[in-house]
């Protein structure tokens, strides 16, 4: 991802619209307290691969149909609240292979139906319709709604939902359906341990509903009073934390599309120090994005060490005045980008440095490292928890190398130096949260060496001119933005031009 290059028009770029869906949170009383019901979600899925998560999914086609079919479901007065039960006990069925008794009970659905519904989601219509398959509308309640961030490629409204279960849980049936390759009954306390040492990865909305069931744990004496609090309460929504000590903050910026917005990181554990990385504030949204949570990490006790850029492109500097009248800290950054802020930068970030973040039980190590290749200078930061990105690899779209000061080699040197790394996550300055290191960086390696040899090959082959060179290195993606296309073609020139192996004449590339 990048600024925007010059003539291109990025006005009229919008964050998706949010489809409806549903999830369900099951619990049930074990021997040391309430468990709850989480599954591993298989690592070829697109969205959390390899995440903890409850069960559920989208509202799709069939249950909408349904709720013109189905009586129970058509004397519900909000349609989307009809459908988001049907998706809720259909996806029950599918990843699962539970249903709902008139007891209000969990039993097994008999194989042959669940094969037929994962076979033709409509069978699960069907089923009801005939009464081989009972609907309990009411045996979930809507504990709370959770919004997917605009930095993602696909939004959910998502609608939390909720079950205690009061009588023997049968085993679910994971065969045949391909969400989940495990499952395990655990106490929220100790899901919520095991993410704070980075053991497991859960979902940055279930994790905020994990914390707020543990708060409550010493105020009511069940589940089911804990789940009606927090339903009629329906508590705002609180912070995207990708990893333990990593707030995500998307900021509204003038970036590349598809991306709309710039993901500034409030590093640092509760009560203790923090730095700010790329709050990229150009606008009141995006300066009261930040001042809230700032206030959340005041109010716990925190401090603010300083703000942090990870290089000078336009959609990550914000606003310094700004934000240090928001609160007084100081500014970190490489010598290049320190260069470029009117400011200059406070402490000069060297590659290898170490940033300790005390905090009330410990501290938190992050190590700077200088990655150059889309930006000079270009910073990254990396710890247990994951490694904070900026625009060396992003969560939607693509990364640009500015053919003016960027450098394809160094680029794919610099990648492979990450990749090394093995990090736990990447927090990318654009997008959702990359929870497959390895295989996000063998995909980018891959790529942009195939784009650069074919650009080569061009030449070689005695196509000349940017535009053709251009035209034909992007033949396999005809939806690429022509001035982007033509930007990162040169940026391949360039890189070839530099390491002696084509040269240009009045404009013209010829191999040497």
């Amino acid at each position: 991802m990048s600024e925007p290059p010059r003539g291109m028009d990025i006005h009229g770029v919008e964050a998706r619209a949010a489809r409806p869906s549903a999830s369900l949170m099951l619990t049930r009383d074990g021997d040391e307290g309430v468990e709850l019901l989480l599954a591993r979600r298989v690592d070829e899925l697109p969205a959390f691969p390899g995440y903890w998560a409850f069960p559920g999914g989208g509202v799709g086609r069939v249950d909408r149909s349904a709720v013109e079919l189905i009586p129970l479901l058509t004397q519900m007065e909000d349609n989307v609240e009809a459908a988001t039960h049907a998706g809720m006990h259909r996806e029950l069925v599918e990843e699962l292979g539970f249903a709902v008794s008139e007891k209000g009970q969990l039993f097994r659905v008999e194989p042959a139906l669940r094969d037929r519904i994962l076979a033709d989601k409509s069978e699960w219509m069907k089923a009801v319709l005939s009464g081989d398959l009972p609907l309990q509308v009411d045996a979930f309640i809507e504990l709370t709604r959770r919004t997917t961030p605009e930095f993602a490629p696909m939004r959910f409204e998502n609608r939390f939902m909720f079950m205690h279960c009061t009588s023997e849980v049968p085993e679910p049936a994971l065969e045949g359906q391909t969400e989940f390759d495990e499952f395990r009954w655990i106490k929220p306390s100790i899901a919520l341990q095991e993410w704070y040492a980075n053991e497991i990865k859960i979902p940055p909305p279930i994790v905020t509903i994990l914390q707020e069931v543990v708060d409550l744990q010493s105020e009511f004496s069940s589940m089911q009073e804990i789940a009606d609090d927090i339903c009629l309460r329906q508590p705002p929504e609180r912070t995207i934390l990708f990893a333990p000590g990593v707030e995500c903050i998307p900021i509204p910026t003038a970036t590349l599309p598809p991306a709309t917005t710039t993901n500034s990181y409030l590093l640092g554990m509760a009560g203790g120090e923090h730095i700010l990385v790329d709050p990229a504030v150009r606008n009141e949204e995006g300066i009261a994005r930040i001042s809230r949570a700032l206030q959340r990490m005041s109010d716990s006790g925190g401090t603010l060490l300083a703000y942090l850029f990870t290089h000078r492109h336009m959609d990550h500097l914000g606003d310094i005045d700004a934000l240090l009248a928001l609160m007084p800290a100081e500014i970190w950054a490489s010598q290049e980008t320190a260069d470029a802020l009117s400011t200059g930068a406070s402490r000069i970030l060297l590659d290898g440095d170490i940033i300790v973040l005390k905090n009330p039980t410990g501290s938190s190590l992050w190590s700077a490292l200088i990655t150059p290749g889309h930006c000079p200078g270009h910073v990254c930061l990396n710890s247990e928890a994951g490694l904070v990105v900026g625009d060396m690899v992003a969560g939607i779209g693509t990364i640009l190398i500015p053919p003016a000061e960027g450098n394809m080699e160094v680029y794919l040197e610099q990648l492979q130096r990450l990749n090394n790394i093995n990090a736990h996550l990447l927090f990318p300055a654009h997008g959702p949260v990359l929870p497959l290191p390895k295989k996000v960086f063998k995909h980018y390696l891959k790529h942009r060496q195939i784009r650069h040899d074919k650009v080569l090959l061009i030449v070689e082959d005695g196509t000349s001119s940017l535009d053709e060179i251009a035209l034909l290195a992007y033949a396999d993606t005809p939806n690429a933005h022509p001035i982007l296309a033509r930007q990162q073609t040169l940026s391949h020139l360039l890189s070839w031009q530099r390491c002696s192996r084509i040269d240009s004449q009045d404009g013209l590339w010829s191999p040497l």
